[in-house]
């Protein structure tokens, strides 16, 4: 005779743990903060009625990058950008008051045009050659270097007054143009 124990199964109960685990992961969402890219810091300049404004060549700093990230400075093929800012510099300013060099810094253009398979880091790392030239020019108004420069505050109003005299008489003309379709 065989005798039939009553033999309950061990269950574990799954509702609990689908709790636990929505709990968790409210917690981590809640906790988690995620990164914010900041992207460029571009102030795009205020919309105006198209106007016609004749540039002359001679106040225009051409850079091109094509899309082999190829870099074409005032017409000419360049491997490296070493040198870049001081030549940058040196064209805004005008120090020799040459012919061949903007007329003066209010009138200097340093105009910046890709192609449509121009990567990025490339385009960015011409912008920031740009921004550090005036950056440059700005601290050496002041007698400072340009990290100084970029670090002035301008809530505090005698650190403003500096950034404003500074800026004052060379305003950063850059121009992004429309990219080419090649």
């Amino acid at each position: 005779m065989r005798i039939k124990k009553n033999r309950s199964e061990v269950t574990v109960s799954a509702g609990s743990m689908a709790d636990i685990a929505f709990l968790l992961l409210i917690f981590f969402l809640v906790a988690t903060t995620l990164s914010k890219d900041k992207g460029l810091m571009i102030q795009l300049p205020p919309d105006m009625p198209p106007t016609k404004t004749r540039i002359i060549d001679r106040n225009l700093f051409k850079i091109h990058i094509n899309s082999a990230n190829k870099f074409l400075i005032e017409n000419e093929v360049r491997t490296n950008l070493e040198g870049l800012v001081d030549e940058m510099k040196e064209f805004v300013l005008n120090p020799s008051n040459s012919s061949s060099l903007a007329e003066n810094p209010e009138k200097a253009i340093i105009s910046i045009k890709t192609q449509r398979g121009t990567t990025y880091s490339y385009f960015i790392e011409i912008l920031d050659l740009v921004k550090e030239a005036y950056y440059q020019m700005y601290g050496e108004k002041l007698g400072i270097t340009s990290d100084q420069f970029r670090a002035l505050d301008r809530d505090n109003p005698t650190e403003m007054e500096m950034y404003q005299f500074a800026r004052s008489g060379l305003p950063m003309n850059i121009s992004i143009a429309e990219p080419n379709k090649k």
